[in-house]
């Protein structure tokens, strides 16, 4: 399973960032797609970024990146969520649509587009086709968050086709749809972080034992529902930061608020699952943070350190 936030600081600087929840990792990596990386699109032929270099985690197969979240240079990011039983990408081309393989559309968002209104508006003519890249990568049953500095959006393709939601949280999990959690969110309208005032019951005086007594009923297990409304809460009452390292930490203390750990949650009688990696990007600096399950460092890799107009992917 998976969580991503995204919030802005005090100069409107968007922090982008996710938790990657499953039993083991894929050899994953921090790759650039610099300007001169050119894509052999699926459907649409030969693409070249048109909004500065990518940077974001991914594995390479056949020499296309495959990000589960990245962000280009003009502040455009984009995660991957788990949605199994809910996605339902096209079977194959539709025409009069522009058609984008189901593996590459977070590359496919990043090469072509600077903000969340450029998305939304392209995603109203697109389809998104259940084309594997080959036999070993199947297709995986996704939905989307893409944030920019103004706001963010959920993408979702089921059998009603392409769904697209205004995101006010600016967090999302996995399954059910997103509406069906944006609704959920209505019965934990209680939670605050005040704390109460003393109360009298009869001549009984009572006062609370500390602070997070009007947090009771916050859900604390790694269940979908119960993570997408404790990160909407987190992320929304976290108090908004002035500096990248102030931002950067606050990035990592809310996913970690939902960060899974190793032997709470089985997959079956023999796994169970852990957030593999944290990861996030930040506009102000153009760089990606992230850290591991076996190493909570958090380490970077700044755009601004690498030859990102060569033409080859860059891995690191």
């Amino acid at each position: 399973m998976c969580t991503a936030v995204r919030f802005d600081d005090n100069e409107g600087n968007m922090y982008f960032g996710r938790n990657l929840d499953w039993t083991e990792g894929y050899g994953e990596k921090v790759v650039i797609t610099p300007n001169g990386y050119k894509y052999n699109s699926a459907f649409l032929g030969e693409m070249t970024p048109q909004n500065g270099a990518i940077i974001g985690m991914a594995i390479i197969e056949q020499n296309v990146p495959l990000y589960f979240d990245c962000a280009n240079e003009a502040g455009l990011a984009i995660a991957g969520l788990n949605f199994p039983g809910y996605a339902a990408y096209e079977g194959d081309a539709v025409d009069g649509k522009t058609n984008v393989a189901a593996y590459e559309f977070p590359l496919w968002v990043c090469l072509n587009f600077s903000t969340v209104d450029e998305v939304e508006e392209a995603l109203k003519n697109t389809a998104i086709v259940a084309k594997p890249i080959n036999e070993k990568f199947p297709v995986s049953e996704l939905h989307y968050i893409i944030g920019d500095k103004d706001r963010s959006i959920v993408v979702e393709y089921t059998k009603n086709g392409m769904e697209i939601f205004k995101n006010d949280v600016d967090i999302l999990t996995n399954q059910p749809g997103y509406a069906w959690h944006q609704e959920n969110l209505r019965n934990y309208m209680n939670l605050e972080p005040k704390r109460p005032n003393d109360v009298k019951w009869g001549k009984a005086k009572m006062v609370p034992f500390g602070s997070g007594s009007m947090m009771r009923g916050l859900p604390g297990d790694y269940y979908s529902p119960s993570r997408f409304i404790r990160v909407a809460y987190l992320n929304t009452h976290y108090p908004v930061k002035d500096s990248e390292d102030e931002n950067v930490i606050r990035l990592f203390h809310t996913l970690t608020g939902v960060a899974m750990i190793d032997g709470a949650a089985a997959m079956d009688e023999n796994s169970f699952e852990k957030t593999i990696y944290t990861g996030g990007y930040s506009t102000a600096s153009r760089t990606y943070y992230y850290n591991t399950y076996d190493n909570p460092a958090i380490v970077h890799a700044s755009m601004d350190d690498y030859d990102i107009e060569k033409s080859e992917l860059i891995e690191i």
